[in-house]
């Protein structure tokens, strides 16, 4: 015992001695110029050997890169005088270009090529791994939805703040608030003969809206007008520039305690709706995306009844100027949007936001957004029992979501 005790004893003195002879020589160093750097996917391989990496060497680092954000699609990588082909491409559009515009961001690669399946040169070498053990599905998917937010849509789910001026069915001052968000459940992949993924999940948000200069002010301070409540199950479908939204739903909504009490007089009613609806949405180029809906109201409270039942609506998203933030690893784009609905109860009358802004994301296309812009609203109030009357506002907004 006395043997390993001292054993140990010695062990510890030597790291002591190791660990302040390596301080020293550290501080004596001159402090490097560049004290702030910033990384890069170039700084995960060797500084000396990045312009003179094999093709062997290059195609096994950009594989593993692909790997990591898109294991469960399978691509392969080809690489040659480090021009790289890339086969087996997800049939879903916006994650093919999502991964193609990923491979082309490394440093030094000189050209990305889409390939349709493996070359027959190459079939025997990658057979092992195109045909390696395949999954059918994935849990709680998180790159990014297959059927795209709409982001003109005043009732898309998302974490978002900002301020509504303008709007004399609420208060021409207001502040709007909304917690949401989409929880991928479960996709399937390669299914149906087009072999696209199909996903279902679950959607749940609340919508507030505050009166920032109410009139009356019995209570002082500011006024809770109104919030929404919604909770919905998506099933999603996505193939080549094609993609689905079959959607089950329920929104309620309530009077806020503060909007009551200044106004005594107010007869409450309780809005509340189940009903579901089926998007199609077209991606006509990579920056511009037109959709379409026709929804049913299944059952609305008799208190506040929604009827004739149907709906429709319909918008379109383009995207430009896009860019790339070497130093932050972003992407950036500007957006611009229009959301249109009409309602059989409100007479078929027109009902329209539109929104312009930026936003920025981590994989190119996909994934979740931080968005910041100014809108303008025209047609009905969207607020619970004021849904009957007519309003317009601008709007700024900070959002994120996918």
């Amino acid at each position: 015992m006395q043997m390993i005790r001292s054993g140990q004893l010695a062990i510890a003195l030597c790291s002591c001695f190791i660990a302040g002879y390596a301080d020293e020589k550290i501080d004596s160093q001159e402090p490097s110029k560049e004290v702030t750097v910033a990384l890069s996917r170039k700084d995960n391989l060797p500084a000396e050997s990045i312009h003179s990496a094999t093709d062997p060497y290059f195609e096994g680092y950009i594989q593993a890169l692909v790997d990591l954000h898109y294991f469960e699609y399978r691509v392969v990588v080809l690489v040659k005088n480090h021009k790289v082909w890339l086969a087996n491409l997800p049939k879903n559009k916006l994650l093919a270009n999502s991964i193609v515009s990923f491979v082309r961001d490394i440093p030094e690669v000189k050209e990305v090529i889409v390939l349709d399946g493996v070359p027959p040169e190459d079939v025997e070498l990658r057979e092992k791994y195109v045909r390696r053990p395949q999954i059918s599905g994935i849990w709680f998917p998180q790159t990014t939805e297959l059927f795209q937010p709409l982001i003109a849509d005043p009732r898309q789910v998302s974490y978002t703040v900002g301020y509504r001026a303008g709007d004399h069915v609420i208060g021409v001052k207001c502040v709007n608030i909304a917690l949401g968000d989409d929880f991928p459940i479960y996709r399937w992949l390669d299914v149906f003969r087009w072999h696209g993924d199909m996903q279902i999940g679950i959607e749940a948000g609340i919508w507030s809206v505050f009166n920032m200069d109410p009139s009356p002010n019995i209570g002082g301070g500011t006024e809770l007008v109104n919030t929404d409540f919604y909770v919905g199950v998506p099933i999603t479908y996505a193939v080549n520039q094609w993609s689905f939204r079959f959607r089950g739903y329920h929104i309620s909504s309530h009077l806020g305690d503060e909007y009551m009490v200044n106004h005594p007089h107010v007869v409450r009613v309780n809005p509340s709706i189940e009903g579901i609806d089926l998007y199609t949405s077209y991606q006509a180029t990579e920056g511009i995306r037109v959709y379409v809906g026709p929804g049913l109201i299944v059952h609305s409270d008799e208190s506040y009844p929604e009827k004739p039942p149907l709906y429709i609506q319909y918008g379109t998203e383009a995207r430009f100027w896009g860019c790339k933030f070497y130093k932050q690893r972003l992407f950036g784009t500007c957006f611009i949007a229009l959301h249109i609905r009409n309602m059989q109860w409100l007479d078929w009358n027109f009902d329209g936001t539109y929104r312009l802004g930026y936003e920025f994301s981590k994989l190119a296309g996909v994934g979740r957004k931080f968005r910041f812009y100014t809108g303008f609203h025209q047609g009905y109030s969207l607020e619970g029992q004021f849904q009957k009357k007519h309003t317009r506002y601008f709007e700024f907004n900070l959002a994120y979501g996918f």
